[in-house]
């Protein structure tokens, strides 16, 4: 089994109620167990900032699945819970599930980049994984309380 931590996020309709439901979802896939979840934090939005603003927190899964398997399964969820991917990229969405760390792999493939190219940047995403595990390392950049700390210090 690996250990995976998936974002989740959304701004459109009841948010708590559509990340409650993607997680509901995710468990319910087979190779797929949700061990913890992140408390919900309400974050501004990134990139197009006249939407409303987004519920984020973080999953920490145990899978069977290869990355690209558990990758195909999260898009699965979105889509059952209605997101459409014909917007504008960073606009409103009812859910975004994005896998952000896979084991201690790093993975840079056509669809598919692990550790998410951002997570570095992402507050929003950082400081739920830091709740969940503060000895996480994020391959490849360093200790998740470290960037955290260093994202929170720059000017």
């Amino acid at each position: 089994m690996t250990r995976a931590f998936v974002g989740l996020g959304g701004n459109l309709g009841n948010r708590q109620s559509t990340l409650r439901r993607a997680l509901a979802h995710l468990g319910e896939r087979p190779g797929v167990e949700v061990v913890l979840v992140s408390s919900l934090r309400e974050t501004d939005p990134v990139g197009i900032v006249d939407q409303p603003p987004f519920l984020n927190g973080v999953a920490m899964i145990e899978t069977s699945l290869e990355a690209d398997e558990l990758l195909r399964e999260l898009l699965a969820v979105e889509q059952k819970l209605g997101r459409v991917r014909d917007g504008e990229r960073f606009g409103p969405r009812t859910i975004d599930l994005d896998l952000l760390l896979y084991g201690d792999q790093t993975i840079d493939r056509p669809g598919l980049k692990v550790p998410h190219p951002r997570l570095h940047e992402r507050a929003f995403a950082l400081e739920p994984l830091a709740e969940l595990d503060p000895t996480l390392v994020i391959p490849g950049v360093g200790r998740v309380v470290d960037v955290l700390a260093a994202l929170h210090s720059a000017p």
